[in-house]
C-alpha cells in the first residue's frame, strides 16, 4: 500500500523560514532510514503559498487564485510517499519523524483494484504507459 504523508504548513514555513543545518541533518538521517527500510518512494519540501496558485473549477470555468493563502492549517509544507504494509506501519514510521512541532496527515493512495470494474484493462494499460513515460521525465 502506498501512502502520502502530508506535512502541514505553519507560520514559519509560510514565512519562508528555512530549516537549520541541524534540522536538515536530522531529516536527512530519517529519510535514509526510510530508504534502508525499503518504504521511501519520494519526499520533498514545498515553497510557501506566497509562490503558489490555485485553480478553481466551476461549471466549466476556471479561476486562477494567486497565493499567499490565509488558512495556514489547510496548507501543505511538504510530503512523503511511502510504501508500507499497512496504515499502522506508516503511522509508526511517521511517529519517528524528527519534528518538534506541527502536524502531518496520512492518506492512502488508490490502487487499481480499489476502482473495481470501472477500471478496465484498457485503462490500466494506458495508465501503465503514462507511468513509464513519467519515469522517463525524471531522467531529464
Amino acid at each position: 500500500m502506498r501512502f502520502v504523508v502530508l506535512v502541514k504548513a505553519n507560520e514559519a514555513s509560510e514565512a519562508g523560514t528555512l530549516p537549520t543545518e541541524q534540522e536538515l541533518s536530522e531529516m536527512t538521517s530519517y529519510n535514509e532510514e526510510l530508504v534502508k527500510a525499503g518504504i521511501f518512494l519520494a519526499g520533498e519540501g514545498l515553497h510557501p503559498s506566497s509562490n503558489a496558485a490555485r485553480i478553481r473549477f466551476d461549471k466549466g470555468n476556471q479561476t486562477v487564485l494567486d497565493g499567499p493563502f490565509s488558512e495556514t492549517k489547510e496548507l501543505i509544507a511538504g510530503f512523503w510517499i511511502l510504501q508500507c504494509k499497512s496504515r499502522e506501519e506508516c503511522i509508526e514510521w511517521i511517529k519517528r519523524a524528527p519534528f518538534r512541532e506541527g502536524e502531518v496527515e496520512i492518506r492512502q493512495v488508490f490502487e487499481a483494484p480499489d476502482f473495481g470494474e470501472a477500471y478496465t484493462p484498457e485503462l490500466q494499460a494506458r495508465e501503465a504507459k503514462i507511468g513509464e513515460q513519467a519515469k522517463d521525465n525524471l531522467k531529464r
